[in-house]
């Protein structure tokens, strides 16, 4: 469902992506609205679902889930069975998952605390879930960039 966004909702959008804790007498002033006009817009545009949520990012380390890895998983289900996708995006390490097109069925991000609980993740979790008939994993060893932060169009 596309949504016709307007200067203002793109300022609304573009501050409180990188700062969802800004007031909104701040977020007024940045739009050059009063301050119940913004706040109308705001729940708007949750109301919509273009604000899907508001979180706080996490160090993963802080948890102890040093490691980061990119999950290549195949499966034999057939076109418009989500029963595997169902069951992955139900595992807590399971940051992401994706279906994706090519050789493979599903991109999963995964975060665990070393090479040890990914194995037991791996036998487990994944292992049990039926119709996964492969994996291919790739385990990351640093991170230059890492958000969620979509890009603006340019005015």
């Amino acid at each position: 469902m596309e949504h016709t966004l307007d200067e203002i909702d793109l300022t609304i959008l573009a501050s409180l992506q990188p700062d969802a804790r800004l007031q909104n007498t701040e977020l007024a002033k940045k739009v050059g609205m009063a301050p119940s006009a913004v706040l109308e817009r705001v729940k708007k545009l949750e109301q919509k679902g273009i604000i899907k949520s508001y979180s706080t990012r996490i160090d993963p380390a802080a948890l102890n889930l040093k490691l980061l890895a990119f999950i290549f998983i195949k499966s034999n289900n057939r076109p418009g069975d989500n029963s595997v996708a169902r069951q992955i995006s139900k595992i807590p390490e399971v940051l992401e998952l994706h279906h994706i097109a090519g050789e493979d069925c599903f991109l999963v991000k995964v975060r665990t605390q070393d090479a040890q609980s990914l194995l037991q993740l791996m036998r487990n979790q994944f292992g049990k879930i039926p119709h996964i008939t492969s994996t291919k994993t790739t385990i990351v060893l640093d991170t230059s960039k890492e958000d969620n932060y979509l890009p603006f169009p340019k005015s």
